[in-house]
């Protein structure tokens, strides 16, 4: 098997299996619980959220844990939005977010607020000057993704929020950082509010992280007992949580090495694809290596895909969350409907072997030619 959808979700790795199993079978006790097992317990967890606390450098209270990614972005969009509705009801999102951000602005859209879409450059960059414009006194909120999932176009954050907070210092900006954690390096001080999750770095499903400044005012959208985990309350799962450090820590080391090796992969593979006519790379200069998404002139990106898995190479469309056949970010930067209506995203990771892309190269060359010359004997 050749697993080129890292950027879907990731194995369990070894070590973090083990933490987890670990927690399981040895802290069987409810955090919340004031006996012996419960104390137990929930010193493990709290030793877990200062690991987390530590490697970003903020406050234990401005983590919650979360089912995932899309959960943490309902909580910073939602909880945001309403509790800072007395100051406006404006928000701005970038043109190449998950899927679940647009579902959560279409739902805050049917309660009143407005949303405004940034424009962003042909890198994919936002665009500066026009998000300064964008901004308005009753501008609450600001979303723009660390890393696409497409496409791997990575955002400056840092000279974001400067640009926001200068026109309006009553603006928060959240970054959905899922794509980026384990990637690249990320600073939650760039940030007001921030989501990840841990099934993209080698982690558990079922575990993400909300981060909140402290200083930002939020709405809870859910309610009950526990004080750890104050807006997702209810029994804190331990080994999920427990399991998600240790990834967070194993995903932040050596990022520079991983990146290097997983970069000459990918300038192998575009290297190799370029040579096809019937092939668009869609890749800019600030796209992260890890992520590689590609275009077909005249074969359907799912004939190709389910091709491929013939040979046991498994990889995307686009975004797994993505329901929709056009690929949101190929639309963001080229502005091609036929472009971004059919494309593979082949997303890589530093277990992936050159022996591996050397046979994934092959197969494709056999693929593309088998169902090149179908479609030719079908316009015959």
């Amino acid at each position: 098997m050749i697993y080129l959808d890292y950027s879907a979700t990731t194995p369990v790795s070894y070590d973090v299996l083990e933490s987890y199993i670990r927690a399981t079978k040895d802290f069987m006790g409810n955090p919340n619980s004031i006996h012996s097992l419960g104390v137990k317990s929930k010193a493990l967890m709290h030793s877990a959220i200062k690991q987390i606390s530590d490697i970003f450098s903020v406050l234990e209270s401005e983590i919650t844990f979360t089912s995932g990614a899309t959960m943490s972005n309902n909580l910073a969009l939602i909880g945001t939005a309403l509790a800072n509705m007395k100051y406006g009801n404006h928000i701005l999102v970038s043109k190449l977010e998950h899927p679940s951000i647009y579902s959560i602005c279409k739902y805050l859209e049917n309660i009143g607020f407005e949303i405004g879409y940034i424009d962003n450059t042909s890198d994919g960059l936002v665009d500066f000057d026009k998000l300064k414009k964008q901004i308005r006194n009753d501008t609450i909120l600001v979303s723009v993704c660390a890393v696409n999932s497409e496409m791997g176009v990575r955002q400056p954050l840092k000279m974001i929020r400067q640009i926001i907070k200068k026109e309006n210092p009553h603006t928060f900006l959240h970054s959905d950082m899922t794509q980026a954690l384990g990637k690249v390096a990320i600073n939650l001080h760039d940030v007001d509010l921030a989501s990840m999750t841990a099934h993209k770095i080698y982690g558990p499903k079922g575990i993400g992280l909300f981060y909140k400044n402290s200083r930002v005012p939020f709405t809870p959208l859910l309610y009950g007992s526990g004080s750890v985990n104050m807006y997702n309350p209810g029994t804190p799962p331990v080994p999920l949580i427990v399991a998600f450090s240790k990834a967070i820590r194993l995903a932040t080391v050596d990022l520079d090495k991983r990146e290097n090796f997983i970069k000459r992969l990918n300038e192998k593979i575009v290297g190799e694809l370029k040579k096809y006519d019937g092939i668009k790379i869609n890749q800019t200069k600030i796209c992260i290596p890890h992520i590689l998404n590609i275009s077909f002139d005249h074969i359907k990106a799912e004939t190709f895909l389910h091709a491929l898995e013939e040979y046991e190479i498994y990889l995307s469309t686009n975004t797994a969350c993505s329901s929709g056949e056009v690929s949101t970010a190929v639309m963001a930067v080229y502005d091609d409907p036929k472009r971004a209506s059919s494309t593979l995203r082949i997303s890589l990771s530093y277990l992936t072997t050159t022996d591996e892309v050397n046979k994934f190269l092959a197969c494709f060359r056999l693929v593309y030619e088998k169902l090149s010359l179908l479609k030719k004997e079908d316009k015959e």
